[in-house]
């Protein structure tokens, strides 16, 4: 999974955005077996607590390309797993806003870990 920290900012009179980090792992063997829409909640989380020390403070937006993502936070269920992830990011709300973003447009990270999938088709062979 992969995920990529930038920053907006003005740099004369014009608003620019550039990579500050990007992020990425494997799935372990146990997450490899979760759904798309969990599997998406466990990149958000993770994502989130890698670099937690840039979130302090600040308002935030998180883009991705899962629909779901933005009914986390005020989801009821009673799977373990989502209510670990809700509570893990209990101190981001009024702070993070989740933005859906198309898949096709959401390159970044994605090109990232298709990348890393990539090569690891490639060790394989």
């Amino acid at each position: 999974m992969g995920a990529a920290l930038h920053q907006r900012q003005i740099v004369d009179g014009e608003q620019r955005e550039g990579v500050i980090c990007y992020i990425s792992r494997r799935l372990k063997d146990s997450e490899a077996r979760y759904g798309a829409t969990h599997t998406e909640f466990l990149f958000l989380v993770w994502a989130l607590e890698k670099p937690h020390y840039c979130w302090e403070g600040a308002v935030f937006e998180v883009y991705a390309d899962c629909t779901a993502l933005k009914y986390l936070l005020n989801m009821k269920t009673t799977h373990r797993h989502m209510l670990r992830w809700q509570i893990a990011i209990q101190e981001y709300i009024g702070k993070m806003k989740i933005i859906f973003k198309e898949g096709k447009r959401h390159v970044n990270a994605d090109g990232h870990w298709k990348m890393s999938k990539a090569t690891q088709l490639m060790n394989l062979k």
